[in-house]
């Protein structure tokens, strides 16, 4: 048997994976999908926000919170 030289250089080849394209078609798909969880986030935060709104009109106008209550109401009076 023949034993390696301490010196001899060892050679090693590295072989990389096959790079995936991207193309048109992923970037319309990618760009659709972001569109339409963002719509759906603005949604329900609007829809979150529009409840909380009329929950905090309610339990102020409830409690005797609200001093512009009547003040916001139409009076309207017919005149002579």
């Amino acid at each position: 048997m023949q034993q390696p030289q301490p010196n001899q250089p060892i050679i090693v080849r590295v072989i990389e994976q096959p790079v995936h394209e991207t193309t048109i078609s992923d970037v319309v798909f990618g760009s659709i999908g972001l569109v339409g969880i963002l719509l759906i986030a603005a949604a329900l935060l609007g829809l979150l926000l529009g409840f909380g709104l009329i929950a905090a009109k309610r339990l102020r106008s409830r409690d005797g919170l609200d001093a512009r209550g009547e003040a916001d109401s139409l009076r309207v009076t017919p005149t002579s």
